[in-house]
């Protein structure tokens, strides 16, 4: 494993969050998703082959959001514009004034909203197993009651030493991963925040509509999704890749959200996203 750098920047509230730095190069942020511990992820082996990857070729900036990770947990204020202010304090902290994002899951929503805040600053988006409307703001009744139920098994078992409710979430998350690629998540869950912070989380999650911000990104955008993609459902990537103008689709073979290295998806998934990130190598795959 390449070294990481891990230091701290700190918000306007006061709120410390921590931000590891690897590899040289164009600089490429990812926007917190869940879950996120900037150590924690990247020795996983769920994270670590995407992660050593794009710090192979850039320099990739990842960052813990309030409540979670390294970053302070006991937070007055967890909501989607915090997740988008956290982004600019990070960003501002590094001094970069023009980087491209990489958001997964909610973060594809933040990347959006501060690609919209700050066009001058997007080089390129990439947005992987994301979505613009969470799962309340979607109006599946059914998936609200299933959504509601997991809330409950957070609240009750998140933080105890028997994995059997943070599986739940696994299987949603990477149904298609090995025995230790699911043992890892279930950790990494126990370790990247309580479980206070995580029903407040999932919360927050249900409510995001970003749906009135698509037509005003202006960054060259490619989407990526999962057609089995059980948490952040496939039409989802659609309506990203549909509602950004001139948005690059590519479906992916797989029933995963954060697609894994031992699947066949895997390949097309690091190609596309290296090739498009690289400025050179990005103009030639949307060409």
């Amino acid at each position: 494993m390449p070294a990481q750098e891990v230091s701290f920047c700190r918000t306007s509230e006061g709120i410390n969050l921590a931000v590891a730095v690897c590899g040289k190069g164009l600089p490429v942020v990812k926007a917190a998703n869940w879950m996120n511990h900037v150590e924690f992820d990247w020795q996983s082996p769920v994270w670590s082959p995407l992660l050593t990857r794009l710090a192979a070729q850039f320099r990739l900036i990842r960052y813990d959001e309030r409540g979670t990770g390294l970053s302070d947990w006991d937070v007055g204020e967890i909501s989607f514009e915090t997740f988008v202010r956290d982004l600019e304090t990070v960003a501002d902290a590094l001094d970069l004034h023009r980087f491209a994002l990489f958001g997964n899951a909610q973060g594809a929503a933040v990347a959006i909203a501060y690609a919209v805040r700050h066009p001058e600053r997007v080089s390129r988006l990439v947005l992987s197993g994301g979505y613009a409307q969470g799962w309340r703001a979607r109006g599946n009744p059914a998936e609200i009651e299933g959504r509601k139920a997991l809330l409950r098994l957070v609240r009750v078992g998140w933080g105890q030493d028997n994995p059997a409710f943070r599986q739940v979430f696994t299987s949603l998350m990477i149904p298609g991963g090995t025995l230790e690629q699911s043992q890892w998540v279930n950790d990494l869950q126990r370790v990247s925040t309580s479980p206070a912070n995580a029903a407040r989380l999932l919360q927050v999650f249900g409510d995001i509509d970003v749906t009135q911000l698509l037509p005003r990104v202006a960054a060259p955008t490619l989407v990526l999704h999962s057609r089995g993609d059980a948490p952040c459902p496939f039409e989802q990537g659609l309506m990203l890749a549909r509602g950004i103008p001139n948005a690059r689709f590519v479906a992916l073979e797989s029933r995963n959200n954060v697609i894994l290295s031992h699947e066949p998806a895997w390949q097309r998934f690091v190609a596309e996203v290296c090739a498009f990130l690289d400025e050179n190598g990005g103009s030639k795959s949307a060409a």
